[in-house]
């Protein structure tokens, strides 16, 4: 397996665990909005982190790291993904998977096995036409609802993410949105970060302040346990 970026500790990528940070390359969705766009778009000009490096730290840190968070990139168009888990399983690490959830036949066969403990899955959009406009490529929706319906079934704990662009969510597309987990156990809400994005457009795309992200909050509150939001800052007074 090719990593692709690697952070040694990390406090901010699993709610109340220090972990390690993977990337890993490629990816079946082209997300306008997506500020990790070189992953899929330029693998081969990311450095590769040498396993040797890697794995030296983390024997050197067993017992302190709490786990693992795989990310990307899309880790599960990886079919050696279940091998590369269970190596970081051996040191002895929890494991959080995060997915755009379109791989479902991997994400059950992980699950099944033990091989997750937390798994973070995507939500990009409205379970419709947009769905494929907020990931930048088509879509099969089945496969986005099959991957919702593993994860509610509560065999491994989880959360469905949605990075709010004003371009796809408005509160009538978050009150769609939440019908579509309704009951799910969290879902976080993450503000837009128009400088990171793949596509020049967006670069220019004014993101939602703070009161409206409260809105939308307050909406996303009344289909799930737990909805909140994550990554606020403070908008500049000049659009970028």
């Amino acid at each position: 397996m090719e990593i692709k970026g690697f952070i040694e500790t990390s406090l901010i990528d699993w709610d109340g665990k220090l972990v390690s940070v993977f990337f890993l390359p490629g990816c079946n969705f082209r997300c306008p909005f997506c500020h990790n766009h070189q992953l899929w778009k330029e693998p081969q000009k990311v450095e590769t982190v040498p396993w040797q490096k890697i794995g030296d730290f983390l024997k050197g840190k067993q017992g302190w790291i709490d786990g693992a968070v795989i990310t990307g990139g899309e880790p599960t168009v990886h079919a050696d993904l279940p091998e590369f888990i269970a190596s970081l399983r051996e040191l002895g690490l929890l494991i959080k998977l995060d997915t755009n959830g379109a791989n479902p036949g991997m994400l059950q066969a992980l699950i099944d096995k033990k091989s997750v403990d937390y798994v973070a899955m995507d939500l990009k959009a409205t379970l419709d036409p947009i769905y494929s406009q907020a990931a930048g490529t088509k879509v099969n929706l089945d496969d986005i609802q099959r991957s919702i319906e593993i994860l509610m079934a509560g065999k491994t704990d989880y959360e469905f993410r949605t990075t709010l662009v004003p371009v796809f969510h408005s509160l009538e597309n978050v009150k769609q949105m939440g019908k579509s987990i309704k009951g799910a156990k969290k879902w976080v809400l993450q503000q837009f970060v128009p400088q990171n994005s793949e596509t020049p457009m967006l670069k220019h795309v004014w993101p939602y302040d703070e009161e409206y992200l409260a809105k939308l909050q307050q909406e996303g509150s009344k289909w799930v346990e737990s909805c909140i939001l994550r990554g606020i800052t403070e908008i500049p007074n000049e659009q970028v």
